[in-house]
């Protein structure tokens, strides 16, 4: 085994972290209390070349492998969630399924703009009453009328749902077939029909914008069909393992932040005369969360490197985004109690790293149904 990255890698790693550190850190507050886009961000994101980074260059990506996409990840988030959330979720849910499952003529057309950095991607799933379970509950229905598929319906928590050029969607295509008759239909920025709902006020994420988006007789190019017909339910499961890779390199840079901040609070806090790292109820909490996030590390680098060999990694992206999110939530919470008093306070971005990593225990896998998905996996096994 060889835990040592490769000099693109690091390279990468350096860069981004550099970029994240002079473009994003600076302004991470501001983001987060204005709830302010930061559309700049991303505009300069995208001439760095790092909005396709896990793509191919043939269609205006970076060429580069999925660990450079987690590395890239956690320096980002490290500085913002926000950022960190929108930038993950555009590279495996806006651009995934558009490269796993599209045909060349959409890659050429949909994905080459996404991984250019001319525009954001979006992956609508959700609804009222679909959440965890979509292989049932999906209502929002697309009727093919000649050579043009009828969207109706509504989703929800689509993330950058409010500024994609792109919202790829499950339908419902043929109700008598279960979890079959769901397929996924590219919905442009600009279809008759489409709805772009309210921004939704969140926890935390502010500069990440959730939307609603409603379907009113939404007409889509009968051509916008991603992959088969019915194979809707199998793009949505393997796009969400790629993307748990994509939350827990999030997890990880929020955990980091959580932590490092924590390191320097206590370098610098005096109580009964000396530095309260002197004490060891404050030791403990920096030696749990450095142990913690360094197993979390290892499991995400596992995933990707699963991913990157055409291994099967969705066992692992599950472990991975499971135990990172759960790790990270716990720095952030001893982050909190190591700055006192003042790590309730917007003083300290503390606080706003808790809320910011809430979202990595709920969105693409709630930390219950990731736990069934590991159990039924290793049950499988021993059968």
């Amino acid at each position: 085994m060889d835990f040592q990255l490769s000099e693109e890698q690091r390279a990468i790693q350096t860069m981004v972290r550099d970029f994240a550190e002079k473009e994003i850190a600076p302004r991470a507050n501001a983001i987060d209390q204005s709830d302010q886009f930061p559309a700049d961000v991303f505009e300069k994101l995208g001439k760095q070349g790092l909005l396709g980074l896990p793509y191919p260059e043939t269609y205006g990506g970076g060429g580069a492998d999925t660990l450079a996409q987690a590395l890239a990840v956690e320096e980002i988030s490290r500085v913002s969630g926000s950022v960190g959330l929108t930038y993950a979720a555009h590279l495996s849910l806006g651009c995934g399924p558009l490269y796993l499952f599209g045909t060349e003529a959409q890659k050429r057309e949909w994905l080459t703009p996404l991984a250019r950095g001319d525009a954001l991607g979006a992956l609508a799933l959700t609804e009222a009453q679909s959440g965890s379970d979509l292989a049932g509950s999906v209502a929002t229905t697309a009727t093919l009328d000649g050579d043009a598929w009828i969207i109706n319906g509504s989703k929800m928590y689509v993330t950058s749902g409010a500024v994609a050029r792109s919202i790829t969607t499950l339908c419902v295509t043929d109700r008598t077939q279960g979890h079959r008759g769901l397929s996924m239909i590219l919905v442009p920025r600009d279809a008759p029909g489409l709805v772009i709902g309210k921004v939704e006020e969140k926890m935390g994420l502010h500069g990440s914008l959730t939307t609603q988006v409603f379907f009113e007789d939404c007409r889509v190019p009968k051509a916008n069909l991603l992959g088969g017909l019915g194979a809707g339910f199998k793009q949505a499961m393997i796009t969400l393992d790629g993307g748990r890779i994509g939350i827990g390199a999030m997890s990880l840079g929020l955990g980091r932040a959580a932590l490092e901040a924590s390191v320097r609070y206590a370098q610098e806090r005096k109580a009964f005369g000396k530095p309260i790292a002197d004490f060891q109820a404050i030791q403990w909490m920096i030696a749990d969360s450095a142990v913690e996030l360094e197993a979390a590390r290892l499991l995400v680098w596992k995933a990707a490197h699963l991913k990157d060999t055409q291994q099967n990694f969705s066992h692992a992206a599950a472990m991975a985004k499971l135990f990172a999110s759960e790790a990270a939530d716990r720095a952030c919470w001893k982050a909190i109690q190591v700055h006192g008093g003042g790590g309730y306070l917007r003083d300290f971005p503390v606080e706003r790293f808790y809320r910011d990593n809430r979202l990595t225990l709920i969105g693409e896998g709630t930390s219950e149904i990731l736990r069934l998905i590991i159990a039924r996996a290793i049950l499988r096994e021993r059968n």
